[in-house]
């Protein structure tokens, strides 16, 4: 793979997450030592999270292509899934992955559950996808990540104790999701 081509974004979850929050400093420095380009920013929209606005985003300002990872945390792992339906991207990381509203105002108003799921385009238009997930999420029964990596056939690493891998505590490094990168983009 020619790394001169690869490169990361990572989408935060809703809330109004910065791209200084949690991990994404450590995963933008680390990855930017070996050459891979990362785009951590703030998205519009960024407590609703809408996909109105977040597919144009990635899309247009961003231009997410076949040669992107897209990393989603919560509901940036949404917006990835619904990207992927219908473009073309390298592959995706879902963290903190669900499938349904979770019973949820803000994400019945998001827009990402107002239809089903295409999961056969989602996985036909990258060329793999990873799942972290943990049992002890606070807003994400563990169903909810299973049942994804079900459709998806996805690699998937489940944890005990990482919670909603920040957000409910400070996560300031992930050196799991460093090496699945990495493992990634030197086949």
């Amino acid at each position: 793979m020619d790394l001169n081509q690869v490169k990361v974004v990572i989408a935060p979850g809703n809330g109004g997450a910065k791209p200084t929050d949690n991990w994404f400093p450590y995963i933008k420095s680390e990855l930017e030592k070996i050459g891979v380009p990362v785009i951590a920013c703030e998205f519009p929209d960024s407590f609703l999270a809408r996909e109105s606005f977040w597919i144009p985003f990635l899309e247009q300002d961003l231009q997410v292509d076949q040669n992107t990872i897209l990393i989603g945390h919560s509901s940036g792992a949404i917006a990835a899934l619904r990207y992927a339906e219908n473009h073309k991207i390298l592959g995706s990381i879902l963290i903190g992955v669900y499938h349904t509203d979770l019973d949820n105002e803000n994400e019945r108003l998001s827009g990402y559950f107002d239809r089903p799921w295409n999961w056969a385009e989602i996985k036909k238009n990258q060329e793999w996808v990873v799942i972290f997930a943990s049992e002890d999420d606070p807003w994400i029964q563990i169903a909810e990540p299973r049942f994804v990596r079900d459709q998806l056939n996805a690699e998937y690493y489940e944890y005990e104790d990482q919670g909603h891998f920040g957000g409910d505590y400070v996560k300031d490094t992930f050196p799991e999701l460093l090496e699945v990168i990495k493992a990634k983009i030197t086949k």
